[in-house]
């Protein structure tokens, strides 16, 4: 195998942290809709939960995503 080759399989690879980010996003949001709408008065205090689950599943697709750009282009 050609070493252009690897690098794009391993940036492929890399990328499933993405679709991995974006599923846990949408499981965050979904479960906060979830018990927001059983329990509306308690949803206000949950949002800081909310928000750093959230910056916390992003950064890690962020963090995938760069490890396939330098998988492309540094190495």
């Amino acid at each position: 195998m050609e070493a252009e080759a690897a690098k794009y399989i391993g940036a492929g690879i890399a990328c499933f942290g993405m679709a991995g980010a974006a599923i846990g996003v949408a499981n965050i949001f979904g479960n906060f809709l979830s018990g927001a709408l059983r329990n509306p008065s308690a949803a206000p205090s949950q949002s800081g939960n909310l928000i750093f689950g959230f910056a916390v599943t992003e950064a890690l697709g962020i963090f995938s995503f760069l490890v396939a750009l330098l998988l492309l282009f540094a190495v």
